[in-house]
């Protein structure tokens, strides 16, 4: 049975990807060049999966250009006559949690997606605060409630497998944002993963960095997958250049331990030439580092965070910012409508992932957000914007 797995970036953005559990990690750090290759250094890497996402990142989606959230890559579609039914509808979600800003912002979006659609008379929705043994409760109670359709964004993996593999039956199941091992659900819906937000990142310093350069990657937590496929295609990427990964070290998301990671390299090393990130909440602290050190900051891989887009135009840094679009918090909401609208949807729904460049920077800097609000939302054109996310 095929995996379904997600690329979420998005659990990793803040230190509350802590309920994820510190699992231990078997990445070496050191010279790119002298590291073994990522499959041999992670359970994680699947080679298959890897090239697939590489490639997405050139394919054209299919879909309204104005709404990436609606578009497609190689999309395999699916029937779903036997779904089809009259409204008016009550949708339902299990959700893993909202206790990060990438989260918080996406629950926004979806509840905005909502409101458009007056066929939706009823919404529920149980949060799973981080806890796989709730989030399994959580979708027992919904599947008896009268749904008419079930999202999921599971909390964990191989924990949740069960409990949607249990509701499949029941009504129609569509899973978002992170997987679960089973081919039940109508579709599965993400941006293109890990990999292609690892290795647009590393691919930039290796454009950026002469030769010889010293890079210090800096992670979130070990043993998550969404991070892992980050930084395996990061290595990968950087196995095959002359740069110099002298560290790999990880901040549980901590802006004061960034901070110090970033400045201890400084003193150890004498000069860093570019940071890699496998999310980017703290980013500025990392960037703060070689600011108190008196030295100028190097190419750097950050987020579409408003925060890290502003000290990058302000201070015009070398950079850029991979994506996991929260935009994607739309995409069940259609999705749901068209199944029981009798709709083809594609088995796995992938969704474009830009990612933020010097071109197209102001495209995304929204000064009148807040510091962690994620730019490709996808929710700027929606009633309520930007109150209703916190702008102003």
């Amino acid at each position: 049975m095929k995996r379904r797995r997600s690329a979420a970036a998005i659990v990793a953005l803040t230190p509350a990807i802590l309920f994820l559990g510190a699992c231990t990690s078997d990445q070496p750090t050191g010279k790119a060049g002298g590291t073994a290759s990522p499959s041999a250094q992670s359970k994680f890497f699947d080679q298959a999966e890897y090239e697939a996402q590489l490639a997405m990142r050139t394919k054209t989606p299919q879909g309204p250009a104005d709404k990436p959230w609606e578009q497609m890559i190689d999309p395999k579609m699916v029937d779903t006559a036997k779904y089809k039914k009259n409204g008016p509808y009550h949708l339902c979600f299990s959700n893993a949690a909202v206790n990060n800003p990438w989260r918080q912002v996406g629950f926004k979006t979806m509840q905005a997606e909502v409101a458009l659609h007056k066929e939706i008379t009823k919404f529920t929705v149980l949060d799973a605060e981080g806890k796989d043994d709730k989030q399994i409760s959580d979708i027992a109670e919904l599947t008896g409630k009268g749904c008419d359709a079930l999202i999921v964004s599971p909390n964990t993996t191989a924990t949740l497998t069960p409990a949607v593999n249990g509701a499949c039956p029941k009504v129609p199941v569509i899973v978002f944002d992170r997987g679960v091992q089973t081919e039940c659900p109508v579709t599965f819906i993400k941006p293109i993963g890990g990999y292609a937000f690892g290795a647009d990142g590393a691919e930039f310093l290796i454009e950026k960095v002469p030769a010889g350069g010293k890079i210090l990657a800096l992670r979130i937590l070990p043993g998550v997958d969404v991070l892992e496929t980050r930084w395996s295609a990061a290595q990968a990427a950087f196995a095959k250049s002359k740069l110099n990964v002298v560290g790999a070290e990880f901040t549980d998301g901590d802006a004061a331990k960034t901070k110090s990671i970033v400045s201890d390299y400084i003193q150890r090393h004498g000069k860093i030439d570019g940071i890699w990130m496998d999310a980017g909440a703290t980013a500025v602290a990392a960037i703060e580092a070689f600011e108190d050190a008196g030295v100028p900051v190097p190419p750097f891989v950050g987020e579409d965070q408003q925060d890290f887009l502003k000290k990058w135009k302000d201070e015009k840094l070398t950079a850029v910012a991979p994506t996991y679009p929260t935009y994607q918090w739309r995409t069940p909401v259609i999705a749901a409508l068209r199944i029981l609208n009798g709709e083809q949807v594609p088995q796995d729904w992938n969704l474009p992932q830009p990612k933020v460049t010097e071109a197209n920077l102001d495209t995304y800097l929204q000064p009148n957000m807040p510091p962690l609000h994620y730019a490709l939302c996808g929710c700027d054109k929606m009633p309520g914007f930007p109150q209703k996310w916190g702008g102003k």
